[in-house]
Formats: C-alpha cells, sequence, structure tokens
C-alpha cells in the first residue's frame, strides 16, 4: 500500500477507536458498547476471530497455550490466558461453576486481565495502527499536493477535504471550536496553549464546500477576539484578499509539513 493509503487507514482506525470510546458508559449507565464499529476495527488487527460457546473472541494468532484474547462483549476484557480458560470464566456451564476452583476463578480474573474497556479500544488501536508502514518523503507530500489540487479544479468536495484530512494528520492540526465555525465551510488549523492565556487557533485553513475554494488565514485567533473573527469571516466569504488562495494553499502545507521534518528526502 501506498503511504497515502496508509495514512488514510489510520486516519479511520482513530476515528473508528474514538467512536466506540464515545459509546462506552459507566457499568450501570446501561450504555452498550458500539460493537460493530469495534469488530471492524478488530478485522484490521493481526487477531484471528473464533466463537466459543456464546462468546465472540479474538485472540493472537499463536498456537494452543496461552495468548492475548479480547472478548468482545460490554466490558471489552482483554486476558493473558488460554482459550479454554476465558470461555470458564466469562461463559461457565453449571457443572463448571459447582467448583470451588472454578468459582473462585470466575469471580476474580486479575490474574490474566490485561485492560478492560476504554483501554482495551485503546491498545487495540495501537495494534492496528503498527501494522501500517507510515514511513514518507517528499515525493509522498507532492503526491498528496497534486491530488488536493486536481479535486479543487474538478470540484470534487470529497478529494479537497480527504487532502485536508491528510495534512492535518501529518501536522496534528484539528477543526475549530463551535465558537469559529462557519456553516459549509471546512476549517482548520494548530492550536496553542500558553500559560495564563486563552488557547490560540491559526493559521487557518478556509475550504468553502459550495463554492470549492480554499484560502489561508494567516493569523492566530482567539475566541475573545471579536475584530479576528469578523476578519476570519470576512475571509472566507471572499470579502478581505488572502495571503493565499488555490493550490497555493497545498503548496503551503507540503511547506508546513517540511519545516516540521526538516530530514525528509
Amino acid at each position: 500500500m501506498s503511504f497515502k493509503e496508509n495514512l488514510l487507514k489510520k486516519i479511520r482506525i482513530d476515528k473508528m477507536a474514538e467512536k466506540v470510546l464515545n459509546s462506552i458508559g459507566p457499568s450501570d449507565s446501561g450504555r452498550k458498547v458500539d460493537k460493530e464499529t469495534m469488530r471492524k476495527m478488530l478485522e484490521m488487527s493481526a487477531y484471528q476471530t473464533r466463537k466459543e460457546r456464546d462468546l465472540e473472541l479474538y485472540m493472537q494468532d499463536k498456537a494452543d497455550g496461552i495468548k492475548k484474547i479480547l472478548v468482545l462483549d460490554n466490558e471489552l476484557p482483554l486476558y493473558n490466558t488460554t482459550v479454554d480458560d476465558v470461555v470458564l470464566r466469562k461463559s461457565p456451564t453449571l457443572k463448571e461453576m459447582l467448583s470451588i476452583r472454578n468459582a473462585l476463578k470466575i469471580l476474580n480474573d486479575t490474574d490474566v486481565i490485561v485492560c478492560k474497556k476504554e483501554d482495551s479500544v485503546r491498545f487495540f488501536q495501537n495494534e492496528c495502527i503498527t501494522l501500517l508502514d507510515l514511513s514518507f518523503g517528499v515525493s509522498d507530500l507532492h503526491e498528496i499536493e497534486k491530488d488536493g489540487a486536481a479535486s479543487l479544479e474538478r470540484g470534487y468536495t470529497e478529494g479537497v477535504s480527504e487532502t485536508l484530512d491528510l495534512f492535518s494528520e501529518l501536522l496534528n492540526y484539528s477543526h475549530l471550536p463551535k465558537d469559529f465555525k462557519i456553516s459549509n465551510h471546512i476549517i482548520i488549523g494548530p492550536s496553542i496553549k500558553e500559560p495564563g492565556r486563552e488557547t490560540l487557533f491559526g493559521p487557518l485553513i478556509i475550504y468553502s464546500i459550495i463554492h470549492n475554494t480554499i484560502m489561508l488565514f494567516d493569523d492566530k485567533i482567539g475566541i475573545k477576539e471579536k475584530e479576528k473573527i469578523e476578519l476570519l469571516h470576512m475571509t472566507a466569504s471572499g470579502r478581505e484578499k488572502a495571503p493565499k488562495e488555490g493550490y497555493a494553499v497545498f503548496e503551503y502545507l507540503v511547506d508546513s509539513v517540511l519545516l516540521k521534518n526538516p530530514n525528509l528526502t
């Protein structure tokens, strides 16, 4: 797979992990883990699926014996033990429960549990990402730049949005908080939090979904800076000239990645 494909896959993994994490609640909340999304993420890992009794298991591809095994249920417990031991603890028969030794195992799994819930999601998120080759060079950046420019020329909104997602991942950009949001626009950029000061955002990339225009707002802006927020809106609407527009914005993003990674070849 190309670098772009691997990076897009990482972005999908991260989004799936966040979706599952947002579905997890306290034990008494009645909330259900998003098993379908978790299942899709697990399918991207190197773990093998297996059904035992009423359990859906995901386990390391090792010979029989002790291995890491996840039970896909509302607790998402990850064990380091045997399949038989997991089945005994999670889905025991009446006969098995009559044994005092088994009963102690069923009531206390601290000797074999690795993690649960949020920690299990993060564990598999990392497991999936480590399978990806995320090394890249200058030519990979120019390929993403080229794809973004071509999408902009064709008016292909999804392609431009995908390009911005890729550069956001490379530059640790995020979408602006709702206080800054402008309808039908994608606005991304870095955030800076200085001690004793409000969080500042910028410089910002502004993409109009309706008008298929992209521009740079080359300033830092805070939630309380009303004049700058107005300037941001004026720039987005075209009433204020932006320092960079169109293809030049993708060149700016490439240069920003190069500044962050000066040893790239």
